[in-house]
């Protein structure tokens, strides 16, 4: 499966992705804000992601499209868990800020709504990351107003976690989907 968005290229994983991935997601100040990735985190984490099932559901690393050799912004995906189906992304740090975690949010739920015609989403974002509460909000996700805890294998701590979920439909109606692509508003309030 791929997506395409005004300044993204959503697709699979592929094993010759794996030095790109190591170097944009090895940085503590990107992947201390991700549950499950380790630190340090190196080709062979890499290598061994991108190797991995990821199942059904949709899995993407996000390449910006350029005019030469796309750059490797970011991963967002989908994925299944005890309380449902979870959101998940990340941006390299020199893409903080653009808009991209939101522009890729928004195909990715609207995958979820259209395509998979899944009924629910959650998401989550640890209390020290209020960037992604934004993004998420962006995405039609509103906190539920309770707060978990979870690990996080890079900073070997266990965090507060704030607690999101979207639902698809409400009263029987579909909700209006979001609106994939990309405005400067986007870009200025990511």
């Amino acid at each position: 499966m791929f997506a395409r968005t005004q300044r993204l290229l959503l697709r699979p994983g592929w094993k010759e992705d794996a030095s790109a991935l190591a170097a944009a997601i090895g940085d503590f100040s990107v992947v201390g804000k991700l549950a499950r990735a380790p630190w340090p985190y190196g080709q062979e984490d890499a290598e061994a992601f991108l190797a991995a099932d990821h199942g059904r559901l949709p899995n993407f690393l996000m390449f910006a499209r350029t005019h030469g050799a796309p750059r490797l912004v970011g991963g967002i995906g989908l994925s299944e868990c005890d309380g449902g189906v979870e959101l998940g992304y990340w941006i390299a740090r020199p893409y903080w800020g653009l808009g991209f975690a939101t522009e890729a949010g928004r195909a990715v739920v609207d995958i979820a709504d259209r395509g998979l015609r899944l009924p629910r989403l959650i998401a989550g974002h640890f209390a020290d990351n209020p960037s992604s509460a934004r993004v998420l909000q962006k995405l039609g996700f509103t906190a539920t107003g309770t707060t978990s805890t979870r690990s996080c294998r890079a900073r070997r701590s266990v965090e507060s976690c704030v607690d999101y979920v979207r639902t698809a439909f409400a009263r029987g109606r579909a909700v209006a989907p979001p609106r994939i692509g990309y405005d400067r508003e986007d870009a200025i309030a990511a």
